[in-house]
């Protein structure tokens, strides 16, 4: 196997630049998820953003082409952030275990961010509709529990169905308890236990029945 060739002047200065390009436009991202959550949906625009970032409006445009594309932009970032959490759950040997301990990792990643939250699942920003496209990506960065309950179904514990019909129950259930927790009307995640439990065991194999 051969030795990389070097970058050169070139190609480091283009990994570079890429560089710059990603961490501002993950600063933008930032300042917008603060304002979002700090100071509602209002605070949104882009004079606002560019100000509290550090930069012209133009960069703004540039990279987003406008403030829908800049929501749209905050709404698949939350869901490639809770992507990455879930798939940071360290892997268990038994399947159900995992799928088990994926549940608490979710609530985290809801609670630890409200702005993001807020908007993948609230509609904080009035008029805000994600397009197809982004709708697809969003549910594709939960694909971790589909591939973890089709592991379910391969080692006998849920009865065999499609993933995706268990899954969707089981984020059905997930919000639901996670919008009333933090409306404040649960003290804390012992009804997310619960019903995410339930809806887990509702599609466990009756062993008795085997």
């Amino acid at each position: 196997m051969g030795t990389p060739a070097p970058l050169g002047l070139e190609g480091a200065y283009s990994r570079g630049h890429r560089t710059t390009y990603d961490e501002l436009r993950t600063r933008l991202l930032d300042v917008a998820n603060v304002l979002l959550s700090s100071d509602g949906p209002e605070s949104l625009t882009v004079r606002r953003i560019a100000a509290e970032a550090s930069c012209s409006t133009q960069v703004i445009y540039t990279m987003f082409g406008s403030k829908e594309g800049l929501a749209e932009a905050l709404y698949l970032e939350g869901f490639e952030r809770f992507r990455r959490r879930l798939e940071a759950v360290p892997h268990r040997g038994d399947p159900l275990d995992h799928l088990t301990a994926l549940g608490p990792a979710y609530r985290e990643a809801a609670l630890s961010e409200p702005g993001y939250y807020s908007l993948m699942f609230e509609r904080a920003i009035p008029g805000f509709v994600p397009s197809e496209r982004a709708r697809t990506l969003a549910r594709a960065a939960l694909n971790i529990v589909d591939r973890v309950i089709a592991d379910c179904i391969s080692a006998g514990y849920v009865v065999p169905t499609q993933p995706r019909k268990v899954a969707d129950a089981l984020w059905a259930a997930a919000q639901g308890a996670l919008t009333l927790e933090r409306a404040g009307h649960l003290p804390d995640g012992k009804t997310y236990e619960i019903v995410t439990t339930a809806t887990i065991q509702a599609f466990l194999v009756d062993r008795h029945k085997a």
